[in-house]
């Protein structure tokens, strides 16, 4: 059998059945079939990707956001299949069924209120073995999934290694920035590491098996800045094809979202981003600016749309397969890379997104009110596990302690977080009927 296709299930002899046809692609749509069936995947449509909830009916959700995500990674493969100059790599480009699973599940493991409830989450785990969204989609796929007793979803070996942006343990890169004064009311300094879990090595050994001593050696190395956290260096093929379609979908689906909620302003926009594209060489954004400042800032939704479909079409066509000589494995040697200019002009829409609608002191208001919610809930689930926790719940608390309360906060949306916070600080909220 392809090695590749094998489930962690197998090796404990409680495999799950599913599909009949053993066929490749097959396999990689029971994947994707059990990440779009699970509560994780289902949870994500009531979680913030950069808007707060209930502010407008048009944004994007967690939801929306990963469906488009997988959208654009079919796209970037059909792409990449055409080329002539991907010929020996064919078998190597995933399929449809395979990348789109990848990135269904890339952010199953987000918690409430987007990275500002991240950042409280790995406030209260920081000495328990820490929070972050990719360690804990892991986590989702390899315990806490549904489909099997042991696996979690139990999906195939490559698929979830192409969900693996950070290959690296979080005690092998923690390092916290120490401050002159702590202040409970600013948590910023213990954003996390970029990391999978040290619970989960089991998950990580079994998934790089296949590969040599030295490519699995090389493939988890890291590097270390100044100050801060160590970082990761590598990322397998498929991983490299989900982060280049979520940095797109990112960037200019969520300038779309900004546009249409006139949190951009035109002047900005040509100040900021309009006069640095006219300076970039080979950029044939140019040959169309007006026309394309014109679609953007339309009244229009449909001159919009088709301003973003072009511009994503662009960057799609800019994206070509490189290779990493220093590794055998081809999963690990190949890469998907953008090429410049359109690299550079992506990530100018990004820090421009970043800056003029993230960082707004009226979306960190809901992002701080985010956080202020889940360290609470921390705190009081963690003073009183036995009085408060669901039953479930405290049984897995007296196995793996705060762990376990970090596993049913994150699970829950921005709506049932909230409404838990309410039920628990508010007097006249709650009732004995209401359902953990």
């Amino acid at each position: 059998m392809n090695v590749w296709l094998e489930r962690r299930s197998e090796q404990h002899g409680t495999s799950s059945r599913g599909f009949n046809s053993t066929s490749e692609d097959s396999q990689y749509q029971r994947d994707r079939a059990r990440i779009i069936h699970s509560a994780s995947f289902r949870s994500l449509q009531s979680k913030t990707q950069v808007l707060g909830l209930g502010e407008s009916d048009f944004y994007r959700t967690r939801l929306t956001h990963s469906l488009e995500v997988a959208q654009v990674g079919s796209g970037v493969c059909e792409w990449l299949r055409e080329q002539p100059d991907n010929a020996t790599h064919q078998a190597l480009i995933p399929s449809f069924s395979l990348i789109e699973a990848v990135c269904l599940a890339h952010d199953i493991g987000h918690s409430p209120f987007g990275h500002g409830g991240e950042v409280a989450m790995n406030t209260m785990m920081r000495d328990h073995g820490g929070f972050e969204a990719n360690g804990q989609t892991l986590r989702i796929l390899a315990r806490l999934g549904e489909y099997s007793p042991e696996s979690g979803l139990d999906l195939t070996r490559r698929t979830m290694l192409g969900t693996i942006k950070y290959p690296a343990l979080y005690s092998q890169v923690c390092r916290y920035v120490p401050v002159a004064t702590e202040n409970p009311l600013n948590i910023d300094h213990w954003a996390p590491p970029k990391c999978i879990y040290d619970a989960e090595k089991d998950v990580l050994d079994w998934l790089l098996e296949p590969f040599s001593t030295a490519d699995r050696d090389r493939f988890l190395s890291t590097k270390w800045p100044e100050k801060g956290h160590g970082r990761t260096q590598y990322k397998s093929f498929d991983t490299s094809i989900m982060e280049l379609a979520d940095d797109i979908a990112y960037g200019v689906h969520d300038l779309e979202d900004a546009l249409a909620l006139r949190l951009v302003e035109r002047d900005a926009w040509m100040e900021q981003v309009v006069s640095v594209l006219r300076e970039l060489p080979d950029n044939p954004i140019n040959l169309a600016m007006d026309e394309f400042n014109q679609l953007l800032f339309s009244t229009s939704a449909k001159d919009r749309k088709h301003a973003i479909s072009r511009f994503v079409g662009y960057l799609i066509r800019s994206i070509v397969i490189e290779e990493q000589s220093e590794f055998e494995a081809p999963l690990l040697r190949l890469q998907a890379r953008m090429e410049s200019p359109a690299y550079q002009i992506l990530k100018l829409i990004k820090d421009f997104v970043m800056s003029h609608v993230i960082f707004r002191p009226e979306l960190q208001m809901l992002q701080y009110k985010g956080q202020r919610v889940v360290v609470r809930l921390f705190e009081i689930f963690e003073a009183n596990p036995e009085r408060l926790l669901p039953i479930p719940v405290f049984e897995q608390y007296k196995e793996e302690g705060h762990r376990a309360i970090a596993d049913y906060l994150s699970s829950m949306t921005d709506v049932s977080a909230g409404k838990l916070y309410h039920k628990l600080l508010s007097p006249t909220s709650g009732s004995i009927f209401d359902r953990p």
